[in-house]
Parts: structure tokens; C-alpha cells; sequence
């Protein structure tokens, strides 16, 4: 594994500078790109935006600003850290976009990637019939889908449930941060267990799904985030079999699940052949999210 040495300082000054020395290490070092991007140009742009506290703007101007020397010490140790540390890019700014959206992210959740913000993007449709009044986000980690879910749908009472108190505690900050008390609540649950007797038109999940087999070859990126939130059993599927035998009892008659598997997606078709998954698909890459109705779950029991 590469190691970042020190930088030459003195011969970067701009914005622009510091982004193209940032993605040449990140590139020579051999980083991992999969938590939010998938280049080295757009990880070195959010390393140094964060150390001078700006924002992107598509206003040219901004890449040749000079940075003052502390400013330069700060970029050159984000991405020291990045390169040494494999520590993901939302880890070290503390903030991750899903759906368009900023949220608050740190070791005690997995960083947001999931293609289900495009669904959130276009209301679900048309997999939905009518707006949902309730809304489950079924460990939900940091709270970037059910919030996103609560800003697209403004009139749906939405919980966010998760295992993890740590988990919990991050996505309550989000909820604060959006201003959302009072239409999003946190619900500490294994799964259903702490759910009981409630009904949601809309239950929407990114549980863990990684088998035995991928999680023992994945990049040390992923070392960095809560093993709870990956690893599933050996097919991956521990948690969505759970799923499964649970939602329809938390689903109303119209109700719609949606559930990420990832790269399970075929061993839950073998292990599901009579259920008939509907695999969505996205413009912006992504697979292995299935849809199912109420009514279909209900008929496989």
C-alpha cells in the first residue's frame, strides 16, 4: 500500500492546484473510489472544499483562488489521511450527499451510496398508487433515506428504525438539521421486534447484504465502517429472509416494499422462487433493489 510523503507546498497555491496534485496521489496510491464517487478528481475537489470551508460553485473563479498556507497544510493532511488511513472521503468531512442532499455522517454509520435516492427523486413512481402517509426507513443508518423520503412526501409521518444506538444518534442529528421533529422519529428496533403493530404504506430498506465471500475481499475502505451494517451470513441474505417473512404483517392492503440486496440479488432469487421480485432500474448506475406489494407477500404465505 502507498504512503502519502510530504507535499511541496510551495509550488501549489490554487484551488485548481491542489485538486490536481490531490488526484494524482489518490490515483498513484491505488485508493479504493466506491463511497459517493467513483474518480479521484471529485474526491480530491471535496477534500479541499472542506479544508477551506467552501462549497462547490460552478463559478470558475473559485479554482484559481489561492490558498493561504495553513489552508494548503490542511489539504495536504485530509489527503494524507485518505491515502495512509484508506479512510473514506465522507469520514473525513463529516458529511456525505445522497439524493441531492447534505447529511451528517462519522464512523458510527456507513457512508450513503445507495441507487435508492433516485427512486426517492422521482416519488417512487410508478411504483407507488397514491402518496404514502407513513413511511418505514428499516435500518436506517444515518436517516438519508427516510429523511429524503420525508422532504419528497411532506405530509407522510416517516420512522426511522435501526439496531444501533450509535446509528440512531446520527440520524437524530439529521433530523435536526432538516428541521424535521414532529414528522420523522427514531425507533431503536432488531428488525420488526420494537415495531410491533404498526402499519406503514411505504417500507424502504438498505440492510446489511453482503455475503461471507465479499466481505472477506472488500477494499480496507470498508474496514472503516460498522461491520453491523455489511455483513449478512454466508449468501448475504440473514436479514432480508427476516424481512421477508415480516413486512407483510407491517404493510397496508396498497402498501409497497422496497429493499436493497446488492450483488445478493440472485441468491435471493434462488432462495425466493415464488416470490415475483420486480428489480428496479437506474439511470445512474446501481442494481440489486427489488419491489414487491403487500398483496404478493401475503399470497406467498
Amino acid at each position: 500500500m502507498n504512503e502519502l510523503t510530504s507535499p511541496p507546498i510551495d509550488d501549489l497555491v490554487s484551488v485548481q492546484d491542489w485538486v490536481r496534485w490531490g488526484a494524482s496521489q489518490l490515483h498513484a496510491a491505488g485508493v479504493f473510489f466506491g463511497h459517493g464517487t467513483d474518480n479521484a478528481w471529485d474526491e480530491s475537489l471535496q477534500l479541499v472544499l472542506h479544508a477551506i470551508h467552501m462549497r462547490w460553485s460552478e463559478d470558475p473563479r473559485l479554482l484559481s483562488c489561492r490558498l493561504s498556507r495553513f489552508e494548503r497544510e490542511a489539504v495536504a493532511a485530509l489527503v494524507a489521511r485518505r491515502i495512509n488511513e484508506r479512510i473514506p472521503v465522507a469520514y473525513l468531512t463529516g458529511e456525505a450527499m445522497f439524493a441531492g442532499l447534505p447529511f451528517s455522517v462519522d464512523e458510527r454509520v456507513l457512508v450513503p451510496r445507495s441507487p435508492i435516492g433516485e427512486l426517492i427523486e422521482r416519488e417512487f413512481q410508478p411504483w407507488l398508487t397514491q402518496s404514502p402517509a407513513r413511511i418505514l426507513d428499516l435500518c436506517t443508518g444515518s436517516g438519508c433515506i427516510g429523511i429524503a423520503c420525508a422532504l419528497a412526501f411532506p405530509n407522510a409521518q416517516v420512522v426511522l428504525s435501526d439496531i444501533s444506538s450509535d446509528a440512531l444518534a446520527v440520524a437524530e442529528s439529521n433530523i435536526d438539521r432538516y428541521q424535521l421533529d414532529g414528522q420523522v422519529y427514531t425507533v431503536q428496533s432488531d428488525g420488526f421486534a420494537g415495531l410491533k403493530g404498526q402499519v406503514f404504506d411505504l417500507i424502504v430498506s438498505n440492510p446489511p447484504y453482503v455475503d461471507a465471500q465479499d466481505l472477506a475481499s472488500m477494499p480496507p475502505e470498508y474496514l472503516c465502517e460498522p461491520s453491523i451494517g455489511l455483513g449478512s451470513g454466508h449468501d448475504g441474505l440473514d436479514f432480508t429472509r427476516q424481512i421477508l417473512a415480516q413486512a407483510a404483517n407491517h404493510l397496508t392492503d396498497q402498501g409497497v416494499l422496497i429493499v436493497e440486496v446488492g450483488n445478493s440479488w440472485e441468491a435471493l432469487e434462488q432462495a425466493f422462487p415464488h416470490l415475483p421480485f420486480t428489480w428496479l432500474e437506474f439511470e445512474r448506475g446501481g442494481h440489486g433493489v427489488f419491489m414487491l406489494a403487500a398483496g404478493d407477500l401475503r399470497a406467498s404465505q
